[in-house]
């Protein structure tokens, strides 16, 4: 499990969607959660969310830090995915789409050969 949050090594775009199906789409509605709790002022509500939304965004980050090591690429290009939505949304589409390198590189071995998922 240690490896789930750690930013370094690669995965394939296989587990890289699961990961981004499950976190974004949580993010979302954290974030309309945040929104209706603001409106009938929830705090407690409010600040639960707030906090769910903020880990989805770090375990977002971290899962495409690891799809940008796959494709060769350094962890510098994720900010870029701090641009709001939709934007970013774009961006992290990319990161499934693209194929990854097929050797060895940099950043570890094929994810393909290591991955369980």
């Amino acid at each position: 499990m240690s490896s789930f949050f750690n930013p370094e090594g690669r995965i394939s775009r296989r587990k890289y969607w699961l990961f981004f199906i499950v976190f974004y789409w949580t993010n979302l509605l954290a974030l309309i959660k945040m929104y209706e709790a603001y409106d009938i002022n929830d705090i407690v509500s409010f600040i639960v969310f707030g906090v769910v939304l903020i880990t989805t965004i770090i375990l977002l980050l971290i899962q495409a830090i690891k799809r940008l090591h796959d494709i060769g690429l350094d962890w510098k290009y994720a900010l870029y995915l701090l641009i709001p939505p939709p934007i970013n949304f774009i961006g992290f589409i990319w990161l499934g789409i693209k194929e990854g390198q097929h050797e060895k590189n940099e950043f570890g071995e094929e994810p393909r050969k290591t991955d369980v998922i």
